[in-house]
């Protein structure tokens, strides 16, 4: 999908009924997950195209439903940033003032959000973690 043609509404109404027929789960908390290709954020495109994952955490990936596929998520550093509400600035204060300020770069490996058990899609009271990977410049 694309910033422009975001399609996660659809995602997750397709995965939603699946996440009970997942065995193994270690917590309750799903996962939004995003794959850029490489220069994504070099230059702000909408259009551009990446890969987006409904996920949830499992001890292993033995009896994954057929119609499921399997992640494993790279291991690295993570700058983690808590939203409330539904303020979409934050990915801009991210992008254009931390991180130019930080002593860190992005690294190239999945981007994703927490969402526990006070996430509430839509909601001002909502409440999500940010993960940005990172590594030192």
């Amino acid at each position: 999908m694309s910033l422009q043609n975001n399609r996660t509404v659809e995602l997750w109404r397709s995965f939603g009924p699946l996440i009970k027929t997942i065995p193994n789960r270690i917590d309750s908390f799903r996962y939004s997950l995003q794959e850029y290709p490489p220069h994504y954020f070099d230059q702000f495109n909408p259009t551009l195209s990446f890969k987006k994952w409904a996920l949830v955490a499992v001890e292993d990936h033995a009896n994954i439903p057929e119609n499921c596929e399997s992640f494993k998520l790279p291991g690295g550093a993570y700058a983690v940033f808590h939203l409330t509400g539904n303020d979409t600035k934050i990915f801009q204060y991210i992008y254009s003032s931390w991180l130019p300020n930080s002593a860190y770069t992005l690294d190239q490996r999945p981007h994703f959000e927490l969402l526990g058990d006070k996430y509430k899609n839509g909601d001002p009271l909502s409440e999500e973690d940010i993960y940005i990977p990172i590594k030192s410049k």
